[in-house]
């Protein structure tokens, strides 16, 4: 057979006209037949007839379908990459709160449907591209293996080396540079969408760890009675919850400024103040320190009269309010941060600043 003219009247060429050189190498008989045996006999009770011959697909005879098959497949990595950049955009720019309407799903987030959207396009693409390309450009000869022991002997490592580098050579990854290079423009781009969504984790801290509502001036606020504090308010041996003036538990970030601002009130004897600091930035002997205990977070709620200890009910971190309010016992790592307190012209209890150090658990950027 040779050349046949097809429906419109152009030449089709037929695996006869095929040069034998251009064909994938043929295995003889026997090679096809290795290890079978097509008779029954007492060793062998079961014949095996051996593997069927192999067929070639249109890509193995035709170069141009092989440039259709190749093309396509970067058509699919390439829409992979747009379909990231896509996932990308959408990430910064359809609002959070934006919902619309998609027949038949209903009224959904915009956003949450963008991102699906095009992560599962990008990884779709990326699976359907390799995909296409084993089975229409890789070669797909069968080959049959013997069994053999589980511990590879150096001539079957050889081989399985000598096989890789075959592969290597069957899949025309040096050949097909337009394959090569939309991949791996495909497996750089896709995992940006992982980075991208590390963002929602929420906006960077800057300096908001370092700085809480109290500042100089600022009404001491009993928790319990939303009253100003006095002096005479505070007797001792007893202990009170105290929140900057103007935090109000319906302000909308009342949670995360009351997690920074939480204070914790106890009078003391002047004469039982050890740490000279803590007397200086105390009114008659009533001393403040951040309720946040320092080990993870956790508020201070537990006080001993006896010996001026305060202890957080979660990992039974211990400290001292009589000296520095120093970690004697748990697993905390700092001190309790003071805040210095005064009287205003009224009597009333009152911020002379902010803490001088950062409240809460210790952070790398801390120093």
């Amino acid at each position: 057979m040779g050349r046949r003219p097809d429906r419109k009247g152009q030449e089709v060429m037929s695996s006869q006209d095929i040069p034998e050189e251009n064909l994938p190498a043929e295995r003889a008989a026997d090679e096809h037949a290795h290890g079978a045996v097509s008779v029954a006999d007492e060793k062998h009770p079961f014949a095996d007839p051996g593997l069927p011959p192999h067929e070639h697909r249109i890509q193995d005879i035709d170069e141009r379908a092989a440039k259709r098959s190749e093309r396509t497949v970067a058509l699919l990595f390439t829409l992979s990459m747009l379909a990231t950049v896509g996932f990308i955009a959408s990430f910064v720019a359809i609002p959070a709160d934006r919902i619309v309407y998609i027949f038949p799903l209903g009224h959904i987030s915009g956003l949450n449907f963008a991102l699906g959207m095009t992560l599962g396009l990008a990884l779709f693409c990326i699976g359907a591209g390799a995909v296409h390309w084993a089975r229409t450009l890789m070669s797909d000869e069968e080959i049959a293996d013997e069994r053999h022991a589980i511990a590879a002997e150096p001539e079957v490592k050889a081989q399985v080396l000598a096989d890789f580098k075959q592969g290597a050579k069957e899949s025309a990854l040096g050949r097909r540079k337009l394959i090569r290079n939309t991949m791996f423009g495909a497996l750089t781009l896709f995992p940006l969408s992982g980075i991208v969504l590390l963002r929602d984790l929420g906006p960077l801290p800057e300096d908001k760890l370092r700085h809480t509502r109290w500042s100089r001036g600022k009404l001491l606020v009993n928790v319990n009675t939303d009253e100003p504090l006095r002096p005479s308010d505070v007797a001792v041996g007893s202990l009170t919850f105290a929140k900057p003036e103007g935090l109000e538990e319906h302000d909308h970030d009342f949670q995360t400024e009351i997690a920074k601002a939480a204070l914790l009130i106890v009078r003391l004897q002047p004469e039982n103040i050890k740490d000279k600091r803590e007397l200086e930035w105390s009114h008659e002997g009533i001393v403040a320190y951040s309720k946040i205990c320092t080990h993870v977070g956790c508020p201070i709620s537990l006080y001993e009269q006896q010996t001026h200890h305060v202890l957080c009910p979660c990992h039974q971190s211990t400290f001292d309010l009589a000296d520095g309010a120093r970690v004697i016992f748990g697993p905390a790592g700092h001190a309790l941060p003071q805040l210095r307190i005064g009287v205003n012209d009224e009597g009333y209890l009152q911020a002379l600043g902010d803490f001088d150090e950062p409240v809460g658990p210790a952070f790398w950027e801390r120093g």
